[in-house]
C-alpha cells in the first residue's frame, strides 16, 4: 500500500469512529432520561474511573496509555453532557493549576466557573451553586494547603474524588530574550519553585508577586518588558509566546487536587478514604487510634496535623488511607477509631489516583 492507500483507510477508520461515537452518544441520551426518571446523578465517577480503568488495561498499543485517557476524558465529558449540564468552581482566574487539573478531570464539555478563593469553591459546592468543585490539598515541595484542610473539617461537602497534576513551570513573555525583561510576575509560589533558574539566569530582574500565574500571564500580555511565571495553559488561553520552558528547580514538582460535591462515591476496587479526627491529650493516645490500620492491613497514604481552631493548643489529624468505606474491613477499622476518638469525620472515600 501506499501513502494515499494508508490515507483511504485512515478515512474509513475515521467514519467508523465516528459512528461508533455518536452510537454511544445515543446510547447516553437514554442513559440519562433513565438518571432522570430515577433523580440519579449524572457524573458517577466511580463508574467513569472503572470505564477508563478497564480501557487502559486492555490497551494493547500502539497508543500509549496516557493517549487512551486522555481521549476518553473527553469522550466521557462530551457523552455526560448530553446526560446533564454540570457546573464545576475552581480556585480562579482562568489558567491556573487548579483550572488545569479540573479539565484534566471533568474534560471540555463543563460550564466552567472561576472562584476567587478556596473557601468559595467550598461554598459554592455546599449551597448548591455548582455541581462539583477542585481545589489544590498538598504540594510534593511546599506540603498541603492549610485552608482546604481547614474547611474539609467544617463545610458539609464529601471528596468524590483525587488527581495529581505535574506542575511544569514556564517563562511567558513577548520579549524576544530574555535581556529585554524588566520585570517577573508570578504567585509567590511559582517564583519560590523557579528560585534558582531566575537567580542563575535573572538576577538583576525584579520579581513581583501577584494573586495568581494566571493573572500574571494577563499582566504579561499586554507589556513586553514583564514576563510571567505560568501554565502552558496561561500560555494558550492569554495568547503570551512561552520564552524558555519548563524553568522550575524540580522537575518531580506535582500537585494534588480534590474533587468536592455532595454525593458520596461508590467502590471502584481502587479507592482512598480521608478523615479527620481529635483526639485526647494522653499518652499513647494516637498510637491506640492507628493501630487498627496496622492490624486489618490499612494502608495509609497521608497523615497531618492541624491547629483546632476553637480549642488553642488542640489539634486535629487528617488520614488517608487505601481502602473504600462500603467495604467490611474499612467499615469496622471506622467503627473502632469512632470510639478511641473525640470526635471523628469521613471525609469521602473516592477513586484514587
Amino acid at each position: 500500500m501506499d501513502l494515499g492507500d494508508w490515507r483511504s483507510r485512515i478515512n474509513d477508520l475515521d467514519s467508523q469512529i465516528l459512528n461508533l461515537l455518536n452510537q454511544r452518544a445515543g446510547a447516553a441520551l437514554k442513559i440519562g432520561d433513565l438518571k432522570r426518571r430515577q433523580q440519579a446523578p449524572s457524573y458517577v465517577p466511580e463508574r467513569e474511573a472503572a470505564i477508563v480503568e478497564r480501557l487502559t488495561a486492555d490497551n494493547g498499543g500502539p497508543l500509549p496509555t496516557d493517549a487512551i485517557a486522555a481521549i476518553w476524558r473527553e469522550i466521557l465529558s462530551a457523552c455526560r453532557a448530553l446526560e446533564a449540564a454540570l457546573t464545576v468552581a475552581y480556585l480562579g482566574p482562568q489558567a491556573t493549576f487548579t483550572h488545569q487539573a479540573a479539565r484534566e478531570r471533568f474534560g471540555a464539555s463543563v460550564d466552567y466557573r472561576p472562584s476567587r478563593s478556596i473557601a468559595e469553591v467550598f461554598d459554592d459546592v455546599e449551597r448548591g451553586r455548582v455541581d462539583f468543585g477542585v481545589v489544590p490539598v498538598e504540594n510534593s515541595t511546599e506540603g498541603a494547603v492549610n485552608v482546604t484542610l481547614d474547611r474539609l473539617s467544617e463545610a458539609e461537602v464529601v471528596i468524590c474524588g483525587e488527581l495529581r497534576l505535574e506542575i511544569t513551570q514556564h517563562l511567558l513573555s513577548r520579549a524576544a530574550h530574555p535581556g529585554e525583561l524588566k520585570r517577573v510576575l508570578s504567585h509567590p509560589q511559582a517564583l519560590a519553585q523557579c528560585r534558582g533558574w531566575l537567580t542563575t539566569h535573572l538576577p538583576e530582574v525584579p520579581l513581583e508577586e501577584t494573586a495568581s500565574t494566571a493573572g500574571a500571564a494577563e499582566l504579561a500580555a499586554g507589556d513586553p518588558s514583564i514576563a510571567a511565571i505560568a501554565s502552558d495553559l496561561a500560555a494558550t488561553m492569554y495568547d503570551v509566546p512561552i520564552l524558555v520552558a519548563r524553568i522550575e528547580d524540580n522537575r518531580q514538582n506535582a500537585t494534588r487536587f480534590l474533587v468536592l460535591g455532595r454525593q458520596p462515591s461508590g467502590p471502584t476496587g481502587r479507592d482512598k478514604t480521608s478523615i479527620v479526627f481529635a483526639m485526647r491529650n494522653e499518652p499513647g493516645a494516637l498510637h491506640r487510634i492507628l493501630e487498627p490500620f496496622a492490624r486489618l492491613g490499612l494502608n495509609l497514604t497521608k497523615i497531618e496535623s492541624r491547629p483546632a481552631k476553637q480549642r488553642p493548643w488542640e489539634y486535629l489529624m487528617y488520614v488517608d488511607f487505601e481502602g473504600h468505606r462500603d467495604t467490611a474491613v474499612v467499615a469496622g477499622a471506622l467503627q473502632e477509631i469512632a470510639e478511641r476518638t473525640l470526635y471523628l469525620k469521613v471525609l469521602g472515600s473516592y477513586p484514587a489516583a
